[in-house]
């Protein structure tokens, strides 16, 4: 096979863009900060392809194996991103690293995914014809190859009642509506605004999965409990979108346009502040050669539908945002050849990619080309797992730093609630020889504003006073314990009266 590559660096742009492509305690709740505490908006989007969601589960296995060396076990994708896309079976990856458990953590670790594909794929994609394609042909020209009642099954039983409002991050899953022939984007932003955009996360997934010819398509409804409904009639995402990321940047837009908190403090053009993985699963070799304007134009329906166990038309609607992932061959790059031999040989694969060199598309010619001073796939996203925590580090800095502000003013109790008063009657204890004097022509020099936060000050007075012509000069020094600093702080007050 070919060199893969994982990813690539958008050096012009300075934005981060790392590209999956084959042979091509819990302090860790997703926060909810301000712009201006985050150096990046971070966005992972996941591609469709069948049973070859198993090549990103590898990867993104591996980033939260490196997330948790940096940052603890407790660590989890969802932590670290603020927007996750996924279309087709990169929408059940999506879900399941983001739909809460009981605990409002993640229901599936990264490293459960794996196990998910290789225990359930079979099952889905039953191989009871896989030895005659003729077979296989007339099966897909009466109905979908696959009934999908195990998938509906275990997305059922998995993900239960949960909505998309619930996810832990914010989420972005495509769909298309073949009633209204138009793409439909399930976004946790829409969902929490619209109770008929909320929709269960079952029916999202079963939805973004029935790829035309392999499984059926999906109708459900939503209610608002005002008397309102919308229905769906739904098929694969990947018909109008099989790679998520442009969508994901677009809705990221769309938020900071909108003056989302979550973006306030940037630009709708600040893409360098976006800092994005996108997975991909794949494309079909170059060598296979087995579409060409030749044999093609002599094609009807039936051959567009199926042609030598291949479905023409799915794969160019599907692949046609694919351009940048590099290749498999044959079975491999199959969507549905779900036997325990296919689905080891692409871990496998996945596994190899990441010791090979980082590789980058060339657009013109379709093939990879090694990114110099690139590293391995695995240094890249050890790099970019770096960033990750970082990123998350500066923002549970910034949030601590915000508590503790909030505390502060809560149980702020001015040390001096009128100035002029209380800074005189603290003179007077001093010295009862200035008492008329200071009660009549003081004049105060407004202290630090770090004077006036302890509920219960610790005050002593070491003063001095001097005469510098008309005017006598009070110094002191104020001892203030704080709810941010328990040690004293020494504060600078003076009194000046003429």
């Amino acid at each position: 096979m070919n060199s893969s590559n994982l990813l690539y660096l958008i050096k012009k742009s300075c934005s981060i863009n790392f590209i999956l492509s084959m042979e091509k305690s819990s302090i860790f709740h997703q926060l909810r900060l301000p712009q201006k505490h985050q150096r990046y908006v971070t966005v992972l989007s996941i591609d469709g392809g069948g049973i070859k969601g198993i090549l990103p589960a590898v990867i993104l296995e591996r980033l939260e194996s490196q997330l948790q060396e940096l940052d603890g076990k407790e660590a989890r994708i969802a932590d670290y991103f603020d927007v996750i896309a996924g279309t087709s079976t990169g929408g059940l990856v999506t879900a399941m690293l983001t739909a809460p458990d009981e605990n409002n953590r993640p229901l599936y670790a990264a490293k459960d995914i794996k196990p998910f594909y290789l225990d359930n794929c079979p099952m889905i994609f039953p191989q009871k014809h896989s030895l005659f394609p003729f077979v296989k042909l007339l099966k897909s020209l009466k109905g979908p190859l696959y009934d999908g009642k195990h998938l509906h099954k275990v997305l059922r039983d998995e993900l239960g009642d949960r909505k998309l409002s619930d996810a832990i991050t914010n989420v972005i899953i495509p769909a298309f509506d073949i009633k209204l022939l138009q793409p439909v984007i399930f976004s946790t932003y829409e969902a929490r605004k619209s109770a008929l955009a909320n929709a269960k996360l079952s029916d999202i997934c079963i939805s973004t999965s029935a790829a035309p010819t392999f499984l059926p398509g999906h109708k459900f409804t939503t209610r608002d409990g005002k008397g309102n409904s919308r229905k769906y009639n739904l098929i694969d995402g990947g018909v109008a979108a099989n790679n998520p990321a442009l969508i994901a940047i677009a809705e990221v837009t769309k938020q900071m346009f909108d003056s989302n908190i979550d973006f306030f403090h940037t630009r709708p053009v600040d893409y360098p502040r976006l800092l994005t993985i996108s997975l991909g699963t794949g494309a079909a070799s170059i060598d296979d050669n087995r579409y060409s304007v030749k044999k093609a134009k002599k094609w009807g329906i039936l051959d567009w539908l199926s042609y030598k166990g291949t479905t023409p038309m799915v794969e160019i609607f599907t692949q046609a945002g694919a351009d940048m992932n590099d290749t498999l061959n044959g079975v491999q790059n199959s969507v549905d050849v779900a036997t325990h031999d296919n689905l080891g040989e692409l871990v496998t694969i996945a596994n190899e990619m990441l010791s090979r060199p980082v590789s980058r598309v060339n657009l013109m010619s379709g093939l990879t080309e090694p990114v110099p001073d690139g590293g391995t796939n695995e240094q890249a996203l050890k790099r970019f797992a770096n960033l990750l925590s970082n990123e998350r580090k500066l923002r549970l800095w910034s949030n601590n730093a915000e508590k503790k502000r909030e505390v502060e003013t809560r149980t702020r109790q001015p040390i001096f609630q009128d100035p002029w008063n209380s800074l005189v009657d603290f003179a007077r204890s001093v010295s009862e020889e200035t008492k008329h004097l200071l009660a009549k022509h003081a004049q105060i020099l407004r202290p630090s504003s770090q004077c006036r936060i302890s509920p219960n000050p610790i005050v002593k007075w070491n003063g001095e006073l001097s005469s510098a012509g008309k005017k006598l000069i009070m110094k002191s020094t104020v001892h203030v314990p704080t709810p941010i600093f328990p040690s004293h702080r020494q504060v600078f007050c003076r009194i000046s009266m003429s």
